[in-house]
């Protein structure tokens, strides 16, 4: 599962800059050692697979997730304010120096000139089948990063060549859609139809399809124009050429021995020891729940959802229910799991007689989050403040965590077969025709069936946009889709948690980082900004 990623760590290729296209090609790759196989072009491109996982399941989350009401990193006491950047996030108002918006800048265009870069080195190689498959792979994962580029930023330079001299002008969204739809059309005839082993982690004709069926179902807020229908074709190309179904343990897709499995359509492969970057058991969980998951490390308290995310898991028997901690705590075998304190360490506010009486108390997570300072957004360090905001564990906790670096080998899914299901829907209820998939007839409500039926909870009847936006948060909880779907819905300018909402859609992309705009002068700074 980890192939990939292994050979990769063996090739440290890196792109110099991020926008800055002036820079000498540097390379260990030579004539006479030159890809000439499959193999050796798997692992001659792992340095774009190391780019991507390098910042997809931290900072890129965190622009995704921690902008929406599906996240949230409040400061307890002083402790993970850091400068107040996720307060930032939260609250929307962040600014070009923000470290986040700048880290994820760098990280996407490093990722688009790793492609470029490999591109210029591999077009002039022995013509083959394994070539002319791996050029489209590098494309589509080119396309893949300009997609991420620009669904968060909007206007960016379109960077199609390795080693120019002269800096690219910021595009247009509408120009970078074009470029990224071109792209994956022209690529994906070229790309392996095989799911398994061999190319897991690795773009699809599959990744191609679904990235284009996303595209079209954004369309209208990306360029004006709905393209729905568009949307709904390559939703059935996909479901009728493909062998793709879901899994029966919705559970099992987020292990962390998850992959390769029949839904996950392209993931970014996590190890704990070669493959770094997942941390959500580090920064998602709860001191006092180390020994019941047999972690090799204390992990922190920062992460946690806000109560009204958490009351959209409200469905009976809903397995999906199961991946969140809310209330009073206990151990594998019902146990409480209590923690050692003081009538002072649990409360800080307390004044009565006896503050350093010693107690054990039952961890227990609750989904309201008083603060205790507004401006900072400071819920409180005491065992009451860190108990504050219902923990995932969708992303399971990984006893085979590194005990230093703390990271997981949990896989991280980009796309689903459910999401491909769930955006067929919501291209039908937004005015494309319900079409006939292997014989059966596609309504919105079959098509949430589906996945209703695999959670354990009750089908509907009907569905409104309303509701499947809903269905959506529960489906993909924590998978960096909220911010995009939140947009798409007209509702991220909405109140939750302690963001007030009514925000200028000036935030629904985020600036230029400003030491972008001195690198580059071409570059034209988000309206707003």
């Amino acid at each position: 599962m980890k192939k990939i990623y292994i050979l990769s760590a063996l090739i440290v290729v890196m792109a110099a800059s991020c926008t800055k296209l002036d820079v000498p090609v540097e390379s260990e790759l030579t004539p006479d050692n030159f890809p000439n196989t499959p193999e050796s072009f798997v692992a001659a491109t792992g340095p774009i697979y190391t780019q991507l996982r390098s910042g997809y399941a931290v900072n890129y989350w965190r622009m995704q997730e921690l902008s929406s009401d599906e996240a949230i990193i409040p400061a307890r006491d002083g402790n993970y304010d850091d400068g107040g950047q996720y307060r930032m996030l939260h609250k929307h108002n962040w600014n070009p120096d923000h470290p986040t918006v700048k880290a994820v800048w760098e990280w996407g265009f490093g990722g688009i000139q790793t492609c470029n870069r490999l591109l210029s080195l591999f077009e002039s190689t022995e013509e083959s089948d394994a070539k002319t498959q791996t050029l489209a792979e590098i494309r589509t994962m080119r396309a893949l990063f300009y997609f991420f580029m620009m669904d968060l930023y909007g206007n960016v330079p379109i960077s199609a060549s390795f080693g120019s001299s002269e800096q690219p002008a910021t595009s247009t969204r509408t120009e970078v859609f074009a470029f990224i739809e071109s792209e994956l059309i022209a690529t994906a005839p070229d790309l392996s139809t095989e799911t398994g082993q061999l190319t897991y982690g690795r773009p699809t004709r599959w990744l191609a399809y679904v990235i284009l069926q996303k595209l079209y179902l954004n369309a209208e807020y990306y360029i004006g124009t709905p393209k729905y229908t568009e949307s709904v074709t390559y939703a059935d190309r996909l479901l009728t050429e493909s062998n793709l179904a879901l899994v029966g343990d919705f559970a099992g897709l987020f292990m962390p021995e998850n992959g390769p499995n029949s839904e996950t359509i392209f993931a970014v492969p996590y190890d704990a020891n070669v493959a770094t970057g997942n941390q959500f058991s580090r920064f998602g969980l709860h001191t006092a729940l180390q020994e019941k998951y047999e972690l090799p490390f204390r992990p922190s308290i920062a992460l946690s959802t806000i109560a009204d995310f958490y009351q959209l898991f409200n469905l009976r028997s809903d397995k999906r229910n199961d991946t969140w901690l809310a209330g009073k705590q206990v151990d594998f075998s019902g146990n409480p799991i209590l923690i050692s304190t003081t009538n002072k360490g649990l409360d800080a506010s307390y004044n009565g007689p006896n503050p350093n009486q010693a107690i054990d108390w039952q961890l227990d997570f609750t989904p309201e989050m008083p603060l205790r300072n507004e401006a900072t957004m400071d819920v409180g360090n005491d065992q009451l403040g860190q108990a504050r905001g219902v923990r995932s564990i969708k992303f399971y906790p990984d006893k085979n965590t590194h005990p230093s670096n703390r990271d997981s080998n949990n896989d991280v899914p980009v796309f689903r077969l459910a999401d491909v299901y769930l955006m067929k829907a919501e291209a039908i209820l937004r005015g494309a025709a319900a079409t006939a998939v292997n014989g059966e007839m596609q309504t919105a409500e079959t098509l949430v069936n589906k996945i209703r039926i695999r959670a354990g909870a009750d089908e509907v009847n009907s569905i409104t946009l309303d509701e499947l936006l809903i269905e959506r948060g529960r489906e993909f909880a924590w998978e960096a889709w909220r911010r995009n779907d939140l947009i798409r819905f007209g509702k991220f300018e909405g109140a939750w948690g302690f963001n007030p909402g009514g925000q200028p859609a000036t935030y629904r992309i985020y600036p230029v980082p400003t030491s972008e705009m001195l690198l580059n002068t071409k570059l034209v700074q988000n309206p707003g900004y």
